[in-house]
């Protein structure tokens, strides 16, 4: 009995003995790994689009960073559209701090048809590959491990629609009470070929709506009716030169016109190369154009139709830096058979980081008229002023939005946590209105 206490306490001793090592290597393993990610580089995405937590859940081997003053990697995203109906993501990877000039640029390009997922997939692919540049020069490097797919050889694919894309829309919305009832009906067709030399676009789109009351015995009725057609013809010419054309037919129940049609040709001179254009644009395009319109109703001065010379003038700035965003425009524009009938246009959004932490956001835009040429002889009746059924007589229009906000605590936004949803309000959220 003695002695088969003592083999037992014997196979105790030597199974704690063999147990314990290896315990103690899963501790330093995972201190080591805690211990690189001190030091793995700081990363700020600024993407208004992307998916952020499922890039912080797949790319593991940085620290994110709230403010990009704490960030050692400042990831710009930036997109446009391409002729394919899909969008082509810019990349720029900016390097501060430690990395300071070391910068990257990447691009990666999704098909109309990719799903959210697809995209999501293929632009963190993306990530990971720029991000090795800096990963190799900290000790993290130790624990990546570089993989290489042969690729499958593929039948080359002809194009049989030759670039261009068509698309065809439609919705119709009902609702209603028992005093109210309101239906629309809208519909859009559009067609697109977009080269790097040449870009054609094609809109057709119409729309009706009907509104129905019923207040103190009597019956309101209001509708409206607009149609509209929109082409663009562009010819690229250089990194900073394009030419082309606009041409607009339109009848709109709301602006009094009967029918319209503007044939525009137009140029166009781009103060940076084209090629930059996801980061910085500076354009001034300008157009001259033939304007033929018959009025519903006879105008305020006297027209039940008329043919009119008009020429305009736009300025667009557009910058995406990592200190913030600028996007305003300027434009006017006049009638030639009467120069005080002109208009002057103004639109602007500002996003930029102040501070750290401090972020102010604008937005604002106004017009000065005057050259509303279609306004009715008749007028407008109480309802339609009130309904914005008719068009009416004003010098001007604006709007502002100011904004500030502040975020101060941790630096880092490592953890992800998806429980009651992303947003604190669950998983999904739908509101109708």
């Amino acid at each position: 009995m003695k002695k088969t206490g003592q083999i037992l306490l014997l196979l105790m001793i030597v199974l704690l003995f063999a147990v314990h090592p290896v315990e103690v290597r899963g501790q330093e393993s995972d201190l080591d790994i805690e211990e690189l990610k001190k030091v793995a580089p700081k990363v700020y995405i600024d993407c208004g689009l992307c998916d952020i937590d499922y890039i912080r859940t797949e790319i593991t081997f940085v620290n994110y960073v709230r403010d990009r003053k704490e960030a050692q990697i400042h990831l710009l995203v930036t997109t446009q559209s391409t002729g394919s109906g899909g969008k082509e993501y810019t990349i720029a990877f900016i390097g501060q701090g430690v990395f300071e000039g070391v910068n990257d640029t990447q691009t990666f390009i999704t098909d109309r048809t990719d799903t959210s997922d697809e995209i999501r997939v293929g632009l963190v692919m993306v990530l990971k590959i720029g991000l090795m540049s800096y990963v190799a020069k900290t000790p993290i490097s130790e624990r990546i491990k570089i993989d290489y797919t042969e690729p499958r050889t593929e039948d080359i694919q002809v194009d049989r629609w030759n670039n261009w894309i068509f698309r065809i829309s439609g919705s119709g919305s009902f609702k209603g009470e028992e005093s109210y009832r309101s239906n629309s009906l809208d519909g859009t067709f559009s067609a697109a070929r977009i080269t790097s030399d040449f870009k054609t676009s094609l809109s057709l789109r119409a729309e009706l709506e009907r509104e129905d009351y019923h207040y103190d015995g009597g019956d309101i009725e209001s509708t409206s009716e607009s149609f509209s057609f929109n082409g663009l013809f562009v010819k690229s010419l250089s990194e900073h030169w394009s030419v082309g054309a606009f041409v607009r037919a339109d009848s709109s129940s709301y602006e009094n016109v009967k029918f319209a049609v503007s044939p525009q040709p137009a140029v166009e001179y781009n103060l940076f190369p084209y090629s930059q254009s996801t980061r910085r644009q500076l354009t001034f395009l300008y157009r001259i154009g033939f304007n033929a319109v018959r009025y519903r109703e006879e105008t305020i001065y006297n027209k039940t139709e008329e043919n009119l010379l008009q020429e305009a003038l736009s300025i667009t700035l557009s910058l995406k830096e990592k200190w913030g965003t600028v996007s305003t425009s300027l434009s006017g524009s006049h009638y030639f058979h009467d120069f005080s009938k002109n208009r002057i246009n103004f639109f602007g959004i500002v996003s930029l980081q102040l501070l750290k932490g401090l972020n102010l956001f604008a937005i604002g835009g106004g017009s000065r008229i005057h050259d509303q040429l279609a306004l009715p002889k008749g007028g407008a009746t109480l309802e339609e002023v009130l309904l914005r059924r008719k068009l009416i007589e004003t010098g001007y229009n604006y709007f502002v939005s100011v904004g500030l906000s502040y975020s101060f605590g941790s630096i880092f936004t490592n953890v992800v946590n998806p429980r009651f949803g992303s947003s604190g309000y669950g998983g999904m959220n739908i509101i109708i209105d």
